[in-house]
């Protein structure tokens, strides 16, 4: 169950950082009965960003998997060997 929490409950921060230690999902922070943000641990953020990154090279994958069917794309070997002869580097 969710646990929501009302925004003059942070004033006790000591208790407000026990809650968010021992609570397996976020908390949300409530005013006037309203969500305001939420809390959750270091760790939790942390796996959140990961999977966020994962997801965005999944996509990124996929479109260059989409162009390379499609013959738009370069492959980057022959591409760099084409700019190493055209610099002479």
């Amino acid at each position: 169950m969710p646990t929501c929490v009302p925004v003059k409950d942070l004033r006790d921060t000591a208790a407000f950082v026990e809650l968010v230690k021992a609570s397996p999902e976020p908390i949300t922070v409530t005013k006037n009965g309203y969500d305001e943000f939420v809390c959750v641990r270091s760790a939790d953020y942390r796996r959140l960003e990961q999977a966020q990154a994962r997801a965005d090279l999944l996509a990124r994958i996929a479109i260059a998997e989409r162009e390379r069917a499609q013959g738009d794309g370069v492959d980057a070997f022959e591409d760099i060997k084409a700019a190493r002869l055209a610099y002479g580097l």
